[in-house]
């Protein structure tokens, strides 16, 4: 664990890298934008949910990893206060989309509970030391969110 105390950028730089991301993505039409994890780091994901409101669809890129058939992200919010908007929309919702680099394909999203939830962490430990560091910074416990992928049949 590190010593040093870790600073998050102001929110609106944090709101303009992830616009940008989206962006380019959009703009290569999936092209650039996406990449799959390797030993030690997270790769990026685009995870399409359905409003709680609205009823539309919603995209954000999300950084994640691979547990077996799962796929495993965090309901961050930047390291701001509050629930990011996509994870509200899967506890109304739990059905959505991923698009990883190579595909996409159904998901249900569930919160990692209990022994659990203390594996997958420590997973993301091991790709980023500061990050019991930068959950402090949240007034409420950061989710972490499993994405199941959906056999359906026939």
């Amino acid at each position: 664990m590190s010593s040093r105390r870790v600073r998050v950028p102001p929110r609106w730089f944090v709101r303009l890298a992830w616009s940008t991301h989206r962006g380019l993505y959009q703009i290569t039409r999936g092209r650039i934008g996406l990449w799959r994890p390797k030993p030690g780091r997270w790769g990026a994901m685009r995870l399409t949910t359905v409003g709680r409101r609205t009823g539309r669809e919603r995209s954000v890129i999300l950084g994640y990893f691979e547990d077996g058939a799962n796929l495993v992200t965090m309901a961050m919010n930047g390291w701001a206060p509050g629930e990011p908007a996509w994870w509200l929309n899967l506890q109304v919702h739990s059905e959505a989309r991923v698009e990883i680099k190579g595909g996409g394909f159904p998901v249900r999203g569930r919160a990692a509970g209990g022994e659990e939830r203390s594996r997958l962490w420590a997973r993301w430990q091991e790709i980023d030391e500061d990050l019991d560091e930068y959950a402090a910074l949240r007034s409420s416990e950061t989710a972490v969110v499993i994405l199941e992928p959906v056999v359906r049949p026939g």
